[in-house]
């Protein structure tokens, strides 16, 4: 085979599209994400604890008159970026819980028995036969 083909055949793979597509999906999922913490859920919190908007907090370390060359810690995006995670891995959470429920349970198969089990019923049946 041709580099092309073995190439096609590579991608076109069920697990190859299946990723392409997870990785689509994710990337507008966070999107969707960014804009609920960002838009929705922050601003309210802010007002609860006096107004505060945490994207705009943040810990000078060198200021300078020229806005290029200040130095800052922003934390506040660090907290915006925690809570977008935490409300993710919910997200997440659900989806898998859904998918257990939706999924027939497969019946365990009975267990087998200990093996000095098998060979006293072996020794049992051998002297019944005597």
């Amino acid at each position: 085979m041709s580099f092309a083909s073995d190439f096609k055949a590579f991608v076109m793979r069920g697990n190859v599209v299946d990723l392409a597509v997870a990785v689509v999906i994710g990337g507008a999922f966070g999107k969707i994400v960014t804009s609920l913490v960002n838009d929705l859920i922050m601003p309210p919190i802010g007002l609860l604890i006096g107004g505060i908007d945490f994207s705009s907090l943040k810990w000078i370390i060198k200021d300078s008159p020229d806005p290029k060359h200040v130095v800052t810690i922003n934390y506040g995006v660090f907290i915006n970026t925690i809570i977008q995670f935490l409300i993710i891995a919910l997200a997440i959470f659900i989806v898998i819980k859904l998918l257990e429920r939706a999924m027939p349970k497969k019946e365990a198969a009975p267990a087998a028995p200990p093996a000095d089990v098998v060979l006293l019923t072996e020794i049992r049946d051998l002297l019944k036969q005597r």
